[in-house]
């Protein structure tokens, strides 16, 4: 799994038809000592996050291995949205704090 910040949604009329009601979000890798990477990646939202929030993506075969995705050509999803991250008892991020 990856830690990512959601920087934006993907809309797309023309796709395959199992992906139809499908959110897809535009993500921002994070590293582990919460640095935003210059590596982005599109994935299914099957959590309701938004826009500013980190998550918790999977990939591969682990994509399609969420319920209702097994049949989907997806590559990633989003499986969490983080509320905090503690790093050698430091902490890294923290929702609440995203929002004051």
């Amino acid at each position: 799994m990856q830690i990512a910040k959601v920087r934006g949604t993907v809309v797309s009329t023309q796709k395959d038809p199992t992906l139809r009601g499908v959110k897809l979000l535009l993500l921002q890798l994070v590293d582990e000592n919460g640095n935003i990477l210059p590596e982005y990646e599109v994935a299914a939202d099957i959590v309701g996050a938004g826009v500013d929030e980190w998550v918790l993506i999977t990939r591969g075969s682990a994509a399609r291995e969420v319920v209702g995705n097994e049949q989907r050509p997806l590559d990633a999803a989003v499986v969490a949205i983080i509320d905090t991250i503690y790093v050698e008892d430091r902490l890294i991020y923290s929702k609440k704090d995203q929002y004051r």
